[in-house]
């Protein structure tokens, strides 16, 4: 069953107990009330003609008992009974001694009240002077009160039966009535109730349609809901959810994409050397050879050993970083700098570069050789786009939110269109070039994987011809201020 109709069921179902509560408690409560006036209407008449029947009883008793009991009973019920009213009167044995409308003993009267009279009389109370009750008797209803009157040694009960046909009547017309309005207005009201309904489930279900098309692969469908209300908040979550899904996938795609790049790239910066070494080594085992044609094949071989054997080293380390989680332990950037210039100092000598490392002495909180594979891997990259006579500066700063490193070089620069790239595995700008001078293009992606288990980031900026900046910053909230020390190497 659709929500739409299940909706449509449980608003009818709730209207129809409410209207059926209320419309049953009202027409009771008017047809109780109704009943309360006559029921004390007939206890006033019935007070009245108790008082006439003892005051007339009491005048005329010295004429004898006989005379003083009709007498009484004539002119209370002359004063009392009137249509849809008839007075009664019983004896001790109850007795009826007066029953009917034209005052005389009609057995009549006795047939046709007699059970539900005497039902009424049993429930009178000896400590009481009154009782009452509503009894039903050929399919009418009767309210038959009775009063007990003591007047010298005798002993009378005085009543009166007051037709309730038409109350009860009025009451079966009124729930007639009103179930024909119910009826009517459940009618009218689930035709209204079945549009709404289905006017307030549409978006939810174009909703479905959506989800259905987006789960078929129509990847650009949206929900155009735009309400403020529950639905337009599903409606908005969906869309976002779709787009987080899409992005999720298209990082997938770039993931695995990436993947076969570097299998790719792996495979064939493997070939490459691995084809030298074979080529040569097959040279040096079956064609006769000068002493400087083996020299030079030896010389090939070892070179692109060394090669191979860089590579694997910076595969290894980038694997290892991936998987062993960060250690951090607290770093100072003077250790740092000594280790840097220590290393690069002969480097810096050997291709003529005018270096200079100058770190803010200060306390990171991180890991020590990873940081120093971090700043080896761009430092060299630095070297190798320099030429003879350029400069590297590698300087460090303390800020309010962490921890800038700065490497500037004059070197050759990155194209635009190469920096997005360029922290990928087994990417190099200038093949030719970075093969001869050993690189493998894993440096820079080990690199940007090293600043983000820091949670720092990584910056290129650079221009063909001018040089290249790269930016480093570590956030640290326990950085200690020292002086800056400044060498020249």
């Amino acid at each position: 069953m659709r929500f739409g109709d299940k909706l449509f069921f449980a608003m009818t179902a709730i209207l129809t107990i409410i209207f059926t509560v209320f419309g049953s408690w009202m027409l009771s409560s008017y047809f109780q009330n109704l009943l309360d006036r006559v029921v004390d209407q007939t206890g006033t008449e019935s007070r009245m003609y108790q008082y006439l029947f003892e005051m007339t009883y009491q005048t005329v008793e010295e004429y004898g008992s006989e005379y003083a009991l009709n007498k009484a009973i004539n002119n209370a019920s002359d004063n009392v009974e009137k249509e849809g009213v008839i007075c009664f009167v019983l004896d001790q044995e109850e007795a009826f001694l007066y029953g009917s409308a034209n005052r005389n003993m009609v057995n009549s009267f006795a047939s046709d009240y007699t059970d539900i009279i005497l039902s009424v009389r049993k429930e009178l109370d000896p400590q009481k002077t009154f009782v009452y009750g509503i009894r039903q008797a050929k399919d009418k209803y009767y309210l038959v009160h009775i009063s007990k009157s003591v007047v010298g040694d005798n002993t009378w009960y005085l009543g009166i039966i007051r037709d309730l046909s038409d109350i009860y009547q009025e009451r079966t017309a009124l729930m007639n009535q009103y179930r024909l309005a119910l009826c009517i207005l459940l009618f009218s009201g689930g035709i209204c109730i079945y549009g709404m309904t289905r006017l307030m489930t549409r978006p939810l279900s174009n909703l479905g349609r959506v989800a259905v098309k987006v789960a078929a692969g129509n990847y650009e469908e949206r929900s155009h809901y735009k309400g403020q209300d529950e639905i337009g908040e599903v409606a908005a979550s969906f869309n976002l959810m779709t787009d987080r899904l899409i992005e999720q996938m298209h990082e997938k795609e770039r993931e695995a994409k990436l993947q076969e790049d570097f299998t790719a790239a792996f495979a064939h910066e493997l070939k490459t050397p691995l084809t030298s070494i074979i080529g040569y080594a097959d040279m040096l085992g079956t064609i006769p050879l000068s002493e400087e044609e083996r020299q030079e094949a030896y010389y090939y071989i070892f070179n692109q050993g060394k090669r191979l054997d860089s590579m694997s080293r910076k595969l290894l380390e980038l694997v290892s970083v991936e998987k062993t989680p960060l250690s951090e332990k607290p770093v100072s950037t003077k250790i740092l700098e000594e280790n840097l210039r220590a290393t690069m100092r002969p480097v810096f000598k050997q291709k003529n570069i005018k270096g200079k490392i100058s770190l803010e002495k200060a306390v990171l909180r991180g890991d020590h050789e990873l940081l120093l594979s971090l700043f080896y891997n761009i430092l060299d990259n630095a070297v190798k786009a320099v030429s003879s006579g350029g400069f590297i500066l590698c300087k460090g700063q303390k800020n309010d939110r962490g921890y800038e490193f700065k490497i500037i070089d004059n070197g050759r620069g990155i194209p635009k269109e190469e920096l997005e790239r360029i922290t990928e595995a087994f990417y190099m700008v200038d093949k030719s070039r970075s093969r001869k001078e050993g690189g493998a293009g894993i440096g820079m992606a080990l690199c940007k994987r090293i600043v983000e288990l820091h949670n720092g980031t990584l910056k290129i900026n650079s221009n063909p011809g001018e040089g290249t900046v790269v930016r480093v910053w570590l956030p640290n909230e326990k950085i200690q201020s020292e002086k800056i020390q400044t060498e020249k190497i």
